[in-house]
């Protein structure tokens, strides 16, 4: 970023230093000559730069300089502006975050101002991997064809979807029991009275996978491109306004599809450490608008997620604004068990972070222990901070840090320039020297020796449980009552099992059948050696006898093909195949509940047994309901543990002293005899992880591809709406804007839109899966003339307001009181009257009544996305009243002008005999002041207290203004 004015006039232009015999300049903060820098935190010193840097007087002043690197005494009180290097989009949130800056270019349009004026001032990367959908998967083929993201062929409920526009051969499908090499009985398809598709087609014996299309062969290494092209076609008209964006706006750079998934992208081609500009050398940092984004931390670049509000701030010139935190120091110790993985140790820092209380604070690791975690480890670790609520966990640059970009894609000249710069300013450390260890606020020991494998479910990313306790664990599950962990499945029907045909074949489901088996495109696969570990475990399986039974959905969706790369340089990858688990491409699947359908009967079997089916995925999100309707328990767990569950088909065993499976002589087989040792993993991983993995990558990223490089798109500087549009539309945040502020604008009379409990996550508030066809969304979908297999899913369809207001609160797992049942249903208090949360609330604005959302703990929780507060607004919400708030998801309710309300200690809905059937009004005053106490009076003559959640004026001058949005393009005008 270059300097805000010229260097003579630069408050702190003599601490101007040189590397390279003068070509390069730095800011030397060494040159402070202040005691104090040497005792902050690594993580402190990165702000400090870029508050020095960008030092200009209006956004950063000195007084925001002197506050960091007095750290020590004005963490938590002093407001701070942090100005990034850049910003990371993916395409779920990048795209609402670019259709409203094209908006916004038409509102400075109308007001007579250049539109070229609103263009991203920090430089964006928008990377497109969210849309991809499983419609080809081995088995041969699992579904029909589903372009339109909608109900599958097997879901035993909806009407059948239309015929596929290439008709399927009527000849007569055969399959058998096992993967890859079948017996030939007959395939058991639904009755043909159904009117359904056939549901499932088996390869057969030597011969090739058949296209869903036409039933011919084609090679299984298709399988992925034919995904791709559905992908690519789907979402043609989303990658036509992309590229767009890439020619029209400044600073923007779209990294087409198929290339990766956003986090790894970041990882492998985008980070830098090291940021050079202007002649300037400065940290590389950055904040995402994924979740994910905190795995860069890894790599000793400081970047977090934020919402896509924040996001397009930030990329309009704003600095992010946050009271100076807190920083955790995390001192590892001990030596890894050698059956221990990455994720293992992910969980087990998981487990003791969350319980210390560390929400909003910063984390960074030191100790002799983080010298034995290799680059992919600590990105695999700093990953997973969202699930303790940490802001960041962040491993400062070694020696370790250094081989790594040495493997990858950094020249030797540019290792030379970081490892110069970070002695220069005293980022790079020493772990094994206790003298370099900074000042914290406090100090977490972790012993990694005491580490264990573990999963985490059935329900929430924080329920950790030891594998070698698992069987017992989901036990007590179905024991226990209906909550965070339990089912409760009564003593009688917890030995029940339930016979059913696939594929000719009979079958067994009991509770805890694994059906769902996913090594997803999620962060922990950007770690070699768990995936390489995962590989090898597939391969000894193999080679045991060991098979995965045919009716289990397994999925190997890499987040980048640099991860099938060196699984198939390994040699790994063919085993990975044989058991189920081939490529199907690459970017966001079944994370984000794009699964294959199950096949028809074994939904009728969970069905009809009533049973607690199970998932096993690799990622980090899990939520109940999330992967599969009818899938209860879900289970987080490593790469090669996916594997084993897959194999042993149950949850229900315990390891030590049970087989995974019997082979066909009769062996039995247990996952000590398969399972790789550390030593051969690592060895695995050096010959097979080099530095052509990133050559390959870089190649790929600049080449694009044929479809990508043959869209033809618009040559204007304002967009071209089309209103005949259901993907890309103008939304309404610029109706009626004036170059002035208004007023602050009492809420007055309200009624209660959701009256919600404890754990409101943004799947519940956004869900980014498939569009329900019975849905408020639907309806407007059908009204548009499109099918149900048109539909795609809402993540898609996040440049179209009008199907993202419909679709907020549309998750069928959202506990809405008035309700008393899961469901994306309201009842509208005038009339009395049950109604789809968006006609509910269509109802109230109609009528000019302002709404409210009374909610309990932890509303907002979960992934980051910018729809959880734009939607709620355009739905007329002024305020939500909450007992507490995901941090994030309050900043992005301030960023849409809503108000986050909190109780009073001690306070609930409950407490204050609140029904939510009352008016509420809330009288804003003249001036507002952070952290402020309101009165909320309600219309049987009560009142109660609740504090506004502005935690800076900055809150306030944006929600005054009724959010980024207008604030920025006030400023324009």
């Amino acid at each position: 970023m270059a300097l805000s004015s010229p260097v003579k006039e630069h408050p702190y232009s003599h601490l101007i230093d040189t590397l390279q015999d003068g070509r390069i300049k730095f800011f030397n903060l060494q040159k402070l000559n202040d005691p104090r820098y040497d005792k902050l935190p690594l993580s402190i010193r990165v702000l400090l730069e870029a508050a020095i840097r960008n030092c200009d007087g209006f956004y950063t002043k000195e007084e925001d300089v002197q506050n960091i690197l007095d750290w020590q005494q004005q963490q938590n009180k002093a407001e701070v502006p942090f100005s990034p290097a850049r910003v990371l989009l993916q395409d779920f949130t990048g795209i609402p975050a670019m259709v409203d800056l094209a908006a916004m270019r038409d509102a400075v349009a109308k007001h007579g101002m250049d539109p070229n004026l609103v263009n991203p001032k920090c430089p964006t990367d928008l990377i497109v991997d969210h849309s991809l959908q499983i419609d080809y998967s081995k088995c041969a083929i699992q579904n029909a064809p589903n372009p339109g993201g909608g109900d599958g062929p097997n879901q035993s409920h909806g009407p059948s979807r239309s015929t596929p526009s290439r008709p399927l051969s009527r000849g007569g499908s055969q399959c058998g029991g096992q993967r890859g090499s079948c017996s030939k009985a007959a395939c058991s398809d639904p009755p043909a009275s159904s009117g359904r598709s056939p549901a499932s087609v088996q390869q057969i014996e030597n011969t090739p996978l058949l296209c869903p299309f036409h039933l011919k062969p084609v090679s299984e290494t298709d399988t992925a491109l034919k995904n791709q092209e559905m992908e690519l076609t789907r979402n043609k008209e989303r990658l036509q306004f992309f590229k767009w964006c890439s020619k029209a706006f400044k600073n923007v750079n779209v990294v087409p599809p198929d290339v990766g998934a956003v986090h790894q992208v970041n990882l492998e081609y985008l980070s830098r450490v090291i940021q050079v500009r202007d002649g300037f050398i400065y940290p590389d940092s950055v904040v995402g608008t994924d979740s994910h984004t905190t795995m860069i931390n890894g790599l000793g670049i400081l970047g977090w997620g934020v919402g896509g509000i924040e996001s397009e701030a930030v990329m309009l010139g704003q600095p992010v604004s946050l009271t100076l935190p807190q920083v955790v120091g995390c001192k590892l110790v001990g030596t890894i068990n050698p059956l221990t993985t990455s994720i293992d140790i992910v969980l087990g820092i998981t487990k003791h972070l969350r319980q210390a209380g560390i929400a909003g604070k910063f984390v960074e690791f030191f100790g002799p222990g983080v010298s034995q975690l290799s680059a992919p480890d600590r990105t695999t670790i700093a990953n997973m901070c969202p699930e303790y609520n940490a802001t960041v966990s962040f491993f400062p640059v070694d020696q370790v840090t250094l081989k790594h970009f040495k493997k990858t894609n950094f020249t030797q000249e540019k290792l030379e320039l970081l490892e110069s710069y970070m002695k220069a300013v005293k980022l790079l450390r020493s772990y094994e020297d206790p003298s370099e260890d900074p000042e914290y606020s406090e100090v977490i020991e972790i012993n990694l020796s005491s580490m264990a494998p573990y999963v985490s479910g059935p329900k929430r990313p924080q329920d950790r449980v030891a594998v070698s306790s698992m069987k017992e664990d989901f036990q007590s599950c179905l024991d226990e009552k209906v909550g965070f962990k339990g089912f409760h499945i009564s003593k009688e029907k917890q030995d029940i099992l339930v016979p059913f045909l696939h594929c000719g074949q009979e079958y067994q489901l009991a509770h805890g059948s694994v059906v769902i088996a996913a090594v997803i495109s999620c962060t922990n696969n950007c770690n070699p050696s768990v995936m390489l570990t995962a590989g090898l475990l597939a391969k000894k399986a193999v080679e045991a006898g060991l098979v995965v039974k045919p009716y289990i959905r397994t999925s190997l969706a890499p987040g980048s093909g640099m991860v099938t790369h060196y699984l198939n340089t390994s040699g790994v990858l063919p085993y990975f195949s044989q058991l189920g688990f081939e490529v199907i491409g690459y970017g966001c699947a079944t994370c984000v509940g794009n699964t294959a359908p199950l096949p028809e009967t074994v939904v009728d079997a969970i069905k009809q047994g009533d049973l607690v089916a199970c998932g096993v995925l690799s990622g980090n999100r899990h939520f109940e309901g999330r992967l599969c309707d009818c899938v209860r328990a879900n289970y987080l767990a490593s790469p090669p543990l996916v594997v084993a569950y897959a194999l042993a088909g149950t949850v229900g065993i315990d390891f030590e002293k049970e087989p995974l499976g019997v082979t066909s002589e009769g062996k039995e087989v247990y996952l000590c005899d398969i399972w790789p040792s550390r030593e051969e993993v690592q060895q695995t991983e050096e010959d097979t992880v080099i530095s052509s993995i990133f050559k390959d990558l870089r190649g790929r990223m600049e080449q694009g591809n044929t479809f990508w490089n043959n869209i033809e798109c618009p040559d204007s500087v304002v967009f071209p709406w089309d209103h005949k549009s259901t993907y890309i539309r103008s939304p309404s945040f610029f109706s009626k804007l004036s170059k002035e502020v208004p007023p602050p604008q009492s809420i007055e009379n309200a009624h209660v839109l959701l009256f919600l409990g404890d754990k409101v996550t943004t799947d519940h508030i956004s869900p980014a899966g498939s569009i329900a066809r019975v849905s408020a969304a639907a309806k407007y979908l059908l009204s548009k003339r499109l099918t149900p297999r048109e539909f795609n899913s809402y993540g898609a369809r996040r440049g179209n307001d009008a199907v993202m207001t419909r679709g907020t609160f549309a998750s069928i797992k959202l506990q809405n009181r008035f309700i008393g049942k899961p469901g994306p249903k309201t009842w509208h208090i005038p009339s009395g009257q049950t109604l789809d949360v968006f006609e509910a609330a269509e109802r109230y604005q109609r009528d000019g009544i302002p709404l409210i959302i009374l909610a309990g703990k932890d509303y907002g929780s979960g992934n980051s996305r910018d729809w959880v507060a734009k939607g709620p607004y355009l739905l007329g919400v002024r305020a939500v009243i909450a007992e507490s708030f995901e941090k994030l998801h309050k900043n992005q309710l301030v960023g849409m002008g809503i108000m986050p309300l909190q109780f009073l200690p001690d306070q609930n809905a409950d407490s204050l005999e609140l029904s939510g059937k009352e008016r509420f009004t809330i009288t804003l005053p003249d001036s507002l002041s952070p952290r402020q106490q309101l009165t909320v009076k309600i219309s049987e003559g009560k009142s109660f207290f609740v504090t506004a959640l502005f935690d800076t004026e900055m809150d306030i001058i944006f929600f005054r203004h009724g959010g980024h949005l207008r604030y920025v393009a006030r400023t324009l005008l």
